[in-house]
């Protein structure tokens, strides 16, 4: 007759996996991620940052819209003076509202848009080991 602490451990052993298989990805991704510490290259990644102001659903990398190609120049000059990613971002977003950036805001309301999804995902997890304990 089995015990159910030694039915239990090949379930526990499989969400460890499981937890250092995310953990793995997870540390890979921070590790992958380009970086942009010259002029250029920071360049290129706020303006994939930063909505076209006149174009539907494209960043000021990929359009050729005057209006993009004035966002992009800005972008440039605030590089060129040294502010930071941050205050770059800021200094644009002050100028042409919310809607320019194209990834949420992480204050006030728009923490809301990174909580949510991390959530949702969190419980949905959690029912699935509820529902296997339960089998």
């Amino acid at each position: 007759m089995t015990t159910s602490a030694t039915r239990s451990t090949p379930r526990a052993g499989s969400f460890l996996v499981w937890v250092l298989a995310l953990v793995v990805v997870a540390v890979f991704a921070v590790l992958s991620a380009p970086s942009s510490s010259s002029a250029a290259g920071r360049i290129a990644h706020l303006e994939t940052l930063v909505k076209c102001p006149s174009c539907e659903d494209l960043s000021v990398a990929q359009s050729t819209s005057s209006s993009s190609l004035a966002v992009r120049h800005e972008i440039a000059q605030l590089v060129a003076r040294g502010d930071s990613d941050s205050q770059i971002l800021t200094t644009i977003e002050d100028a042409y509202g919310p809607s320019i950036l194209l990834s949420p805001s992480t204050a006030g309301w728009g923490v809301l848009l990174w909580l949510v999804p991390s959530a949702v995902f969190v419980g949905l997890v959690a029912t699935v080991v509820v529902l296997r304990r339960r089998r």
